[in-house]
């Protein structure tokens, strides 16, 4: 469990830390249902960034729904494209060497394509359920605050910059 520590102003002018205490992601912190608002004041930020905003998190949401609907498509249409070649490979009477490579090489992309869109799929769904209940915006590797600017622009992201970048260099 990590804890991030906020600075608050309080009605007297003064700032106070506060302390919030996130439990890991798939804990069932909030309850079931899973589609519930989450609190913009809940979702961690770096230092020097500002708080999430209600319409950020309204943003990212609809962001991420969309994503789903695009990438469930996309996997139907290659999911259809593979049934369509795996059907003509079977009447390859007559084709040469050239035809046949041919053939091979649509089917494996179109696999690749169906593979790397399940990949992002399987991405965007945890990414919105992290977002719907709790870790949304926590490293994994180190626990501390993603980057409200980083998940913008990559709500997918579960590793902060740094973590990132040690994970890539391996």
């Amino acid at each position: 469990m990590s804890t991030t520590r906020r600075k608050t102003s309080t009605s007297t002018g003064h700032t106070a830390a506060t302390s919030r205490s996130h439990a890991p992601a798939g804990t069932g912190a909030r309850a079931a249902g899973g589609a519930e608002s989450v609190d913009p004041a809940e979702l961690p930020v770096r230092p020097g960034e500002e708080p999430w905003t209600a319409a950020e998190v309204a943003e990212l949401h609809d962001e991420l729904n969309t994503d789903l609907e695009r990438l469930r498509a996309e996997i139907e249409a290659s999911e259809a494209a593979i049934t369509g070649l795996m059907r003509d490979s079977n009447d390859g009477a007559g084709d040469d060497q050239v035809d046949a490579g041919t053939k091979n090489i649509n089917r494996e992309s179109e696999l690749s394509l169906a593979n790397n869109a399940r990949d992002s799929l399987a991405q965007t769904e945890r990414a919105l359920a992290r977002l719907e209940g709790v870790g949304f915006g926590l490293c994994e590797s180190c626990g501390q605050a993603v980057g409200k600017a980083r998940l913008q622009a990559f709500p997918r992201a579960t590793l902060c910059v740094t973590c990132k970048a040690k994970q890539e260099r391996r």
